[in-house]
């Protein structure tokens, strides 16, 4: 008999389609090594993104931009004076596991040297190796 694991959410920890090949926009970024995101860190990382895109693109609205990340992990804590042995703990966040070979965002309608300078600005925001790809 095979048990699932008990977790606070109720929607399912795989994705059914794959997520390692374009699906929307012409330009991705690829991950390369594992990493977890928590949701305040993809909300600030989707807001470094669009505030660069509206730069680079002089604040016109012609870029499309997909974020193909689901947060799927519920990360539990207790507090600190809290004694052992009374269950898991309330939800404090939620994030989701990077692997390698997991396309994070998609992007339409820009040039390749747009594209390469929003790269090259990505790059030096994110602890984890990615790449780009076309």
């Amino acid at each position: 008999m095979i048990k699932d694991k008990k977790t606070h959410n109720k929607y399912l920890l795989k994705l059914n389609q794959s997520n390692h090949i374009l699906k929307y926009g012409r330009f991705g970024i690829k991950s390369l090594s594992f990493s977890r995101l928590t949701e305040t860190q993809l909300n600030a990382l989707k807001w470094i993104i669009l505030k660069k895109l509206k730069l680079i693109t002089n604040n016109k609205k012609s870029f499309r931009f997909w974020i193909s990340l689901s947060l799927n992990l519920a990360l539990t804590k207790f507090n600190i004076e809290s004694r052992m042995g009374k269950g898991k703990g309330s939800i404090y966040t939620h994030a989701v596991y990077i692997r390698p070979g997991m396309i994070l965002f998609e992007f339409d309608s820009l040039t390749e040297q747009q594209m390469q300078s929003l790269f090259d600005y990505i790059l030096k925001k994110v602890s984890f190796k990615i790449k780009l790809t076309k």
